[in-house]
């Protein structure tokens, strides 16, 4: 497994700003609880009024248009799912939440790897699509869990692994919330947070409502993170944090 350490923080952004890419052609994509991923035009989540700016871009489709687009070839090709998961390592066994499981992106993929999958969203439709998606595929070692806006809603120890990809920028309040994530991970546990390089990318969130690495970083110490891991080289638009 090939990790960029977080040492220095300069050298980290120096690689990231070369990382970025540019384009003014943008995806809908970024939601609290959905990877990213819009909640449908018209729908009234919990998290409606607590996020201002970047959950104001949202709600531009419907469900059916949304979940097309986030279980698209064109995301496979980007988001490289496979190798992600060859990044996190051995997941069998691990009990693995899935913080913005959306249509199940993620969370099918790391049950199909062996991980026991809480899959969690402050969305109603996109429970209820999941609801269904497990049902028809038969899936056993995936549950659901409705968040609020501003908790995780974990026991203490609850999980080995919290799993969060292009949802990190949709939350407020953020040190106290993954301060929560952490006493909610086993003590050989980690944070996984997947997010878009603040700069104009093709598809993601316009880049004032993207979160930088260094503030990521500075926002878990805040909430008593203290050893990190940076891969900027994965994913073309991408970065990926691990935090313990």
């Amino acid at each position: 497994m090939n990790r960029i350490h977080f040492l220095p923080l300069l050298l980290l952004l120096a690689v990231a700003c070369s990382s970025g890419k540019s384009d003014e052609h943008r995806e809908t994509d970024g939601a609290h609880g959905s990877h990213g991923e819009a909640q449908p035009h018209g729908h009234h989540s919990d998290t409606e009024g607590h996020h201002g700016g970047a959950n104001e871009y949202m709600h531009q489709a419907s469900l059916e248009e949304l979940i097309e687009r986030f279980e698209s070839p064109e995301r496979d090709a980007y988001q490289k799912p496979e190798q992600v998961l060859e990044y996190l390592g051995d997941l069998t066994g691990k009990r693995v939440m899935d913080i913005g499981a959306g249509s199940g992106y993620f969370s099918v993929r790391l049950a199909a790897a062996g991980a026991q999958v809480i899959a969690a969203d402050v969305d109603d439709d996109f429970q209820a699509y999941l609801k269904n998606r497990i049902e028809e595929q038969g899936i056993e070692n995936i549950s659901l869990r409705k968040l609020p806006y501003d908790s995780p809603a974990l026991q203490e120890g609850e999980v080995d692994m919290v799993l969060m990809v292009n949802t990190y920028h949709h939350i407020q309040n953020r040190s106290a919330y993954f301060a929560q994530v952490k006493q909610s991970t086993a003590d050989d546990g980690e944070l996984v947070v997947i997010d878009f390089f603040k700069s104009d990318t093709p598809v993601g969130p316009p880049k004032e409502h993207k979160v930088s690495m260094d503030q990521v970083i500075d926002e878990l110490k805040q909430a008593g993170y203290t050893s990190f891991a940076v891969e900027v080289n994965l994913l073309p638009y991408q970065f990926i944090i691990r935090a313990q």
